[in-house]
């Protein structure tokens, strides 16, 4: 009787499909953060080094590189 109601409640697990869209977008988001971190991080580098041309060709001083603290 006991294994009949331990069966039952897996195969009822194992079809409810409740989690299964948050995990979805979980994943949506995880692909999402990587594309930004991959792509924009060597864009910064290139805008930084355009604006500090600029800067020179003005006549200013070439700013330091923000870095992490």
């Amino acid at each position: 009787m006991i294994l009949d109601y331990l069966l039952a409640r897996a195969r009822l697990f194992f079809k409810s499909d409740e989690g299964a869209s948050a995990i979805e977008y979980a994943i949506v988001v995880a692909m999402v953060a990587v594309v930004v971190v991959v792509f924009v991080t060597p864009m910064g580098t290139k805008v930084f080094n355009i604006f500090s041309a600029i800067l020179t060709s003005l006549g200013g001083t070439a700013p330091t590189k923000p870095g992490i603290p």
